[in-house]
């Protein structure tokens, strides 16, 4: 009888630095082919790709994926429990979503998940050294990205089209002139002078 493949899931955050809008965190099972399929696709570290290539890599990730999961932490929460926990939070929330759970989570950065009750793998620059770790942050930034363009047209003041939520001059200008929205995280707003 052959063993039973251990499921290794690869899991990242995105907008942890953002001043608007949620932290969101992907969670991705490849099998060693679709790890090696992907690749030859040009899957690698979210930030060395242009919007196209990852746009492109989502549904090739989605189909080639043994399983993938995506959660999320909203502004009102990182004000609430801090950033740190809310990440774990929105990474919880991808990791619970897949169907039985991960013998191994790899986990980008660190600092490890507290509340995941099995065994997990810190990796600094983890997207450079695992594929699965690499499609969550793909997925992940995606997702956040085309979530911040639907909420521009809404919150057209902030730039968030192009900024997706960061403290660029556009949206640190126009947070001081018109003031905070209902997504916009408190917390992380003190240093400006914005009520």
């Amino acid at each position: 009888m052959e063993a039973k493949k251990q499921l290794i899931a690869g899991i990242d955050e995105v907008g942890k630095g953002c001043l608007f809008g949620p932290v969101l965190a992907g969670a991705v099972i490849l099998s060693e082919e679709n790890e090696r399929n992907l690749l030859s696709h040009g899957l690698k570290d979210s930030k060395k790709l242009s919007h196209r290539q990852r746009h492109n890599l989502v549904p090739l990730i989605k189909k080639n994926s043994t399983s993938w999961a995506l959660g999320q932490a909203s502004a009102r929460e990182i004000d609430s429990i801090g950033i740190r926990a809310a990440t774990e939070k929105a990474m919880l929330r991808a990791l619970q979503k897949f169907p039985s759970p991960p013998d191994l989570i790899l986990v980008d950065g660190i600092l490890p998940i507290r509340l995941w009750p099995g065994k997990q793998k810190t990796q600094v620059r983890g997207e450079s050294h695992f594929a699965s770790i690499a499609a969550a942050s793909v997925l992940a930034k995606e997702t956040r990205d085309e979530l911040m363009k639907r909420l521009s047209l809404t919150f057209s003041l902030y730039g968030l089209d192009k900024n997706k939520g960061y403290g660029t001059d556009v949206h640190r200008t126009n947070l001081i002139k018109a003031g905070p929205t209902k997504l916009h995280r408190k917390s992380f707003l003190s240093k400006l002078k914005v009520d």
